[in-house]
């Protein structure tokens, strides 16, 4: 959504509500089950998202595989800018384990019950 300039003309009311709630992001299990996505890892950037997908590139964050949730999602999910995101995914990526995972899903609960860090 950083890309457009008013991406509140883009939502349905349902599509609000699904989003407020994270209820978007079930689809996603799909994924997982299929072996594409893990549960935690750095979000999967959008086709257009170039910004970003150069940045973890040059990193070497997308060596990992994506995932519903992550370090950056639950350090400021949609407010923080794509160099912070990859500066979040870059820490992830030196201190991922199998407890930071754990650590991570907790935070993740309480942001999604406490709705941090949504700008939509």
């Amino acid at each position: 959504t950083h890309l457009l300039s008013q991406p509140d003309n883009y939502l349905l009311s349902t599509g609000s509500f699904l989003r407020k709630y994270s209820l978007d992001e079930i689809p996603q299990l799909y994924a997982i089950l299929r072996g594409k996505m893990v549960f935690v890892g750095p979000r999967p950037a959008l086709h257009n998202q170039l910004d970003l997908i150069e940045e973890r590139n040059k990193k070497g964050v997308s060596v990992l595989t994506p995932g519903i949730t992550g370090w950056a999602q639950v350090n400021g999910r949609d407010e923080i800018s794509i160099k912070e995101k990859v500066r979040l995914d870059e820490i992830y990526l030196s201190r991922r384990s199998f407890f930071f995972d754990i650590y991570i899903i907790v935070l993740t609960f309480k942001s999604v019950i406490t709705k941090d860090g949504i700008s939509h």
